[in-house]
């Protein structure tokens, strides 16, 4: 259990670091393009601070409206409430504010930049068609996430994408439709030109790769750490199980932008068949269930 978190930890911290090669990258080449010199670098770096202030005080926010979540109180649902409580208690960490989500589904996910300014909200239908272990399992998940920074993890990496998709789009339309003539040489400016129009068909969809492999990595690592604050692994994997035949329909609010956020796919797993699987944020069901009864 404890090498499977170090593992993922590791993988985890080298696809940020491709990450941010992409966009350095991109920044240089948008430069080059444009006669900015280092300007193109300087430019990526300030729209990345921005969305990235915007995406760590309100992307907690912008995801749980969104999802369509209630905050409870105690006396709203204790059963869940307690639950919460007393996994926080075991882990060490503070209590995230309790959200409930009207819809049929199994499912939950939390969001926040750290543990004092974290949430969970999580489906009626896992409330009601889940057994006390497993529900638990599925909480522990969550507060994995939580404790183990994954929220925030996934926020810069969404932020990431979103950066490449951008700079992507300044190629297309300042340098193919601006009519913006670099002062190189023709030679070069066409090789730069060349570099530009790959990198503007590629580099969304390698950061949308990365985003991917990141989600599923953290998604091993929390069920890792969720059997670990619970000592028992096959709660999770029981209700993984459940998950995996009950969620066959789309959630009602399910959006590809928060999609990474929820324990297990919320586009049901009828979606999820051939391709699809690639471009998947979660990694497959059975695999997680594999892993978790490995674990001793």
């Amino acid at each position: 259990m404890y090498n499977q978190i170090d593992s993922n930890k590791r993988k985890s911290i080298f696809l940020i670091m491709l990450f941010i090669i992409l966009i350095g990258f991109l920044g240089w080449i948008f430069g080059e393009l444009n006669d900015l010199g280092y300007g193109g670098l300087i430019m990526a770096v300030i729209i990345a601070i921005v969305m990235a202030l915007f995406g760590y005080y309100s992307g907690d926010k912008v995801a749980l409206w969104t999802a369509g979540a209630e905050a409870i109180t105690k006396e709203q649902n204790p059963y869940v409430y307690r639950m919460i409580e007393n996994l926080c208690i075991t882990a060490g960490s503070a209590k995230p504010k309790i959200y409930i989500i009207n819809d049929p589904a199994i499912n939950a996910f939390a969001t926040g930049r750290d543990p004092e300014h974290a949430s969970i909200a999580v489906t009626t239908g896992a409330i009601e068609k889940l057994e006390n272990e497993e529900l638990e399992g599925v909480l522990a998940h969550e507060l994995s996430h939580i404790k183990n920074y994954d929220i925030r993890l996934m926020t810069l990496v969404v932020i990431c994408v979103g950066i490449v998709a951008l700079l992507s789009n300044w190629f297309f339309r300042v340098n193919f439709f601006g009519g913006r003539r670099n002062s190189r040489g023709g030679g070069q400016q066409g090789i730069f030109m060349i570099i530009g129009l790959v990198l503007l068909i590629f580099a969304p969809i390698i950061a949308q790769l990365i985003k991917f492999a990141v989600s599923r990595k953290r998604e091993f690592l929390a069920d890792a750490s969720g059997s670990l604050l619970t000592r028992y692994p096959e709660g999770l994997a029981k209700a993984l199980e459940k998950i995996e035949t009950s969620n066959q329909k789309p959630m009602m609010r399910a959006n590809n932008a928060t999609a990474h956020l929820y324990i297990s796919n919320p586009f049901g797993s009828k979606t999820l068949k051939g391709l699809a699987r690639l471009f998947s944020t979660h990694p497959p069901i059975e695999e997680r269930i594999k892993a978790l009864r490995s674990m001793a």
